[in-house]
């Protein structure tokens, strides 16, 4: 995905980029526009010319802007440098914080990072100061005043003194953030093969494949990198972060793009088994409806007409009277395919966070009957996990709220102000957070060139953190769980299985 900036109170300012320059980006990536913006469409940074300037042009191709050199004394800015994205962490990656493990969970030790952007073509001639103002509202003015004082906000790797500054195409930002992540479970990562080509483990339930939105350390590359040594993995394929299972890594470029290539031939095999309500018919069934991404940043899906061709294959194993275990069988790979045919259905999941909830509907999205608008789905179900402080199952955190739920390109304005208003709602609470906090944001001026390292030694404290000061309440592990499990993967010369999980045993009765 394109770089570009994320709200997010989370990380105290939340300047945000998947392409970093330590490599974190990756599929589950998932950095927003925000209303009013086109969304990104995954292209790289522009490779610098030789010299570092760019080569004159008879014309611009479409959607580029002419570049300009500067005039005397005007500040010139080298285009962006082609960076190698995906898998490349490192030690002083992994050196970034340390892990602890509490009630069953495993937590990340509050830390200082860098989230770093270049400039977006609809800012260019802006001010940092309407570029905050307007599109980065989950932090009060005051925050980045406040920052640009303790010297964590950079340009083009100078310290930022004055938020009027206006912005130049290929301007380079880095804000300097203090960061949480959630919990996930303690449950290790099991080694289930390895050879000179591949690496494959046994993923347990809430642990993201890769870093993405708030998760980095608590991500199986950097569990593998960190307590296994295993680094430059290359994922073959996706797991959701609530689905458990077989997960395959290729140890070399050469090896991923082999099987990649497998993968478009459809010569693999994927094999899963969930638990789901109700008496599911014991002879098989498979399901071809489409599906249609109604967000890509809650990460919400649903049958309909206009979504991508797909088909899942599906077989009772048993029934214990009140829910039954399935094995399904994927024979495309769309995002959430075997949940949201479930739900069709009309046996979703039984815990499925998403697509088992109220926020459907009497039905709950049974034959495709959803009796109310997708904006008014997403404020729905945005609402029930915000009341359970359960929002990073839809990888939201409150800051997201802020710029709204859908993947419009339209303004904010025209996005139905009733559901829009009562969203900003929780965030405005998250803003009077920061700005009632015990020192205030307008009394704070570290010197910028101490800024950070006053807190080294303490990195879990930090005076300009709105989430150092709010106090959440742990999920319980069980909580964790979602009844999907990837059972097997199979393709030309190998095979690896999974065992069953508790939950899949034909004598497991509901807590």
């Amino acid at each position: 995905m394109a770089e570009t900036l994320s709200t997010q109170v989370g990380t105290a300012g939340g300047l945000r980029a998947p392409h970093q320059q330590n490599g974190d980006a990756g599929g589950d990536a998932r950095v927003e526009p925000t209303p009013g913006s086109p969304k990104p469409a995954g292209q790289e940074v522009e490779p610098a010319p030789v010299g570092g300037e760019h080569p004159s042009a008879a014309a611009p191709g479409p959607g580029k802007r002419k570049k300009r050199r500067g005039a005397t004394g005007e500040r010139v800015v080298p285009p962006p440098k082609k960076r190698r994205t995906g898998v490349s962490f490192g030690d002083e990656h992994f050196a970034e914080t340390s892990y602890y493990f509490e009630g069953g969970l495993r937590k990340v030790r509050p830390y200082y990072f860098d989230f770093r952007t270049y400039c977006k073509g609809r800012w260019v001639g802006h001010s940092l100061l309407h570029v905050f103002s307007t599109e980065f509202r989950a932090q009060p003015l005051a925050y980045y005043e406040a920052a640009v004082r303790a010297g964590r906000l950079h340009l083009n790797e100078k310290p930022v003194q004055d938020l009027n500054i206006v912005l130049k195409d290929n301007d380079f930002l880095r804000n300097t953030v203090h960061r949480h992540e959630p919990p996930v479970t303690a449950e290790p990562i099991r080694l289930l093969a390895e050879n000179e080509d591949v690496v494959v483990v046994d993923k347990p339930s809430s642990i993201p494949v890769h870093p993405c939105g708030r998760f980095r350390h608590n991500t199986v590359i950097f569990i593998l990198g960190k307590e296994h040594r295993l680094k430059e993995l290359h994922p073959l394929h996706r797991l959701d972060r609530l689905t458990s299972g077989v997960l395959m890594f290729a140890k070399t470029a050469t090896v991923s793009e082999r099987i990649h290539e497998q993968v478009r031939d459809r010569q693999l095999e994927k094999e899963y088994v969930c638990r789901v309500e109700g008496e599911f018919p014991t002879e098989e069934v498979t399901c071809k409806e489409p599906i249609l991404v109604v967000s890509y940043k809650v990460g919400v899906c649903r049958v309909d007409t206009r979504g991508k061709p797909c088909e899942t294959v599906f077989q009772r194993l048993s029934y214990n009277g009140q829910s039954s275990v399935v094995r399904c069988r994927p024979l495309t790979g769309r995002t959430h395919q075997i949940r949201v045919h479930l739900q069709f259905l009309g046996h979703p999941i039984l815990n499925d966070p998403i697509y088992n909830s109220v926020a459907w509907g009497p039905s709950r999205g049974r034959g495709g009957r959803i009796p109310k608008t997708d904006e008014e789905l997403l404020r729905d179900l945005v609402a029930e996990h915000q009341a359970k402080q359960s929002l990073d199952v839809l990888d939201l955190c409150e800051g997201d709220l802020s710029s709204g739920l859908t993947d419009s390109t339209a303004p904010s304005s025209e996005l139905g102000k009733d559901s829009l208003e009562e969203l900003a709602a929780a965030a405005q609470k998250m803003e009077e957070v920061a700005e009632a906090a015990p020192q205030k944001l307008d009394t704070i001026a570290l010197a910028p060139e101490k800024a950070v390292e006053t807190d080294v030694m303490n990195q879990e404290a930090d005076p300009l953190c709105a989430e150092c000061r709010l106090v959440r309440q742990d999920p319980l592990p069980k909580d964790l769980v979602m009844f999907l499990h990837a059972l097997r993967y199979k393709g030309p010369g190998f095979e690896y299985f999974s065992p069953m999980p508790a939950w899949a045993q034909d004598d497991w009765q509901k807590d």
